[in-house]
């Protein structure tokens, strides 16, 4: 049994998660969060139930898809006021950005604006250099490209904190991740990083004169009708009603806890992590996605295809395409992806036909932690299953 699986068994196990799906009856309408909605889907709310706890204080979670629905929310909305956790609060989707940023790049494709075999130095000659010449730009899409991460300033949660105003350029990012040797032969390897679509973003804006932003807005955004997502830019605040983060470090005193970590700049992700958004409008988004009416035609497949390498860490087969993941969980292929910034954690996921759809938003005080966080875990095994 790999490592991955017994980490999911065990975090199941703790939270007292059933070994197959949940069951979802189908719901002409799901209820908003209330007893009566827990009550249709009892491994989803038993995982949410009791926060805040120590790994989390809130969780907002919506169920869709031919299978069923539901919805359910818990915790607090801040842990001063101890008010209930806003169902419809704005939360920061960290890596969930990348699923978008892929889109539109496809989208450009599709109008031939884009070549996903062309070098992307041959769009951005001034800012990648010639030693990562042969990068294309699917290679940017499925993490296949060789290039290392950038350099931000500080090592551990407390050092990243007090720089956390800190403003980066996506032209720096780039500058300084392709001042360095490449990790390996572009095509021959996969190793997840931001770099790929921060280059993505700089790309979209080249062969369109416009920003990536309204690039996103005028494509997806405006037409699925997501009034409530947006890209933050230089604002370290989430605008509207959100849930407080909070993240466990250390304090002023010297000692262990939790800080809030509501306000903190995001200009580091960019196009591969800044996004903020809501669970019914990421929900509206996967929905609309896996049935094509965002990506169309041929193209919508780059989403749906791992490319044929091994992962440069473990080994094991490629796991990420152009914008999504996939794993095998309850004897079913399930794509999506998860995001992490401090204080959230944030996923989409969905089979691949749209029986069963996943969105959740975890303010978790352990966000961007080497493992899972263990309530945003639950709901993946409550909703789909253990790994095959």
């Amino acid at each position: 049994m790999k490592k991955s699986t017994r980490t999911l068994l065990a975090a199941a196990l703790v939270l007292g998660v059933a070994a197959g799906p949940a069951i979802v009856p189908a719901v002409a309408a799901a209820p908003p969060a209330s007893a009566a909605s827990q009550a249709s889907s009892p491994d989803l709310s038993a995982v949410i139930a009791g926060l805040p706890r120590a790994d989390a204080t809130a969780a907002l979670v919506r169920v869709g898809g031919t299978e069923g629905s539901w919805r359910g929310s818990a915790g607090v909305h801040d842990l001063e006021s101890g008010a209930p956790a806003d169902p419809a609060a704005r939360f920061r989707a960290g890596s969930v950005t990348k699923v978008f940023t892929a889109a539109t790049v496809l989208q450009l494709a599709a109008e031939g604006r884009i070549d996903l075999d062309r070098p992307a130095r041959s769009y951005l000659p001034d800012l990648i250099p010639g030693r990562y010449a042969k990068v294309t730009v699917r290679q940017l899409l499925n993490h296949t490209h060789g290039i290392p991460a950038a350099d931000f300033p500080g090592e551990t949660v407390e050092e990243w904190y007090a720089n956390r105003f800190v403003v980066h350029s996506p032209e720096a990012m780039v500058r300084s991740a392709t001042a360095k040797p490449r990790e390996f032969r572009p095509g021959t390897r996969q190793h997840y990083l931001n770099i790929g679509y921060t280059i993505a973003g700089l790309l979209v804006e080249r062969v369109t004169g416009d920003t990536y932003e309204r690039q996103v807005e005028r494509r997806i955004l405006r037409p699925l009708g997501l009034r409530d997502t947006y890209f933050p830019g230089e604002a370290p605040e989430i605008t509207g009603p959100y849930n407080h983060g909070y993240q466990t470090m250390r304090l002023d005193d010297g000692t262990t806890g939790l800080r809030d970590v509501s306000v903190w700049g995001t200009t580091d992700g960019w196009a591969a992590g800044d996004i903020v958004s809501t669970t019914a409008d990421l929900e509206r988004f996967t929905r609309a996605l896996f049935k094509g009416g965002v990506v169309r035609g041929p193209l919508l497949e780059e989403m749906f295809t791992l490319p044929k390498v091994p992962d440069v860490k473990s080994g094991d087969p490629a796991a990420y395409s152009a914008g999504l993941s996939m794993k095998r969980l309850g004897g079913r292929e399930v794509w999506g992806k998860t995001g992490g910034r401090w204080g959230y954690n944030a996923a989409i996921a969905s089979t691949r036909n749209g029986e069963r759809t996943l969105v959740y938003s975890v303010n978790s005080t352990d966000a961007k932690g080497q493992d899972m966080n263990r309530t945003a875990l639950g709901l993946m095994v409550a909703a789909y299953g253990l790994p095959d």
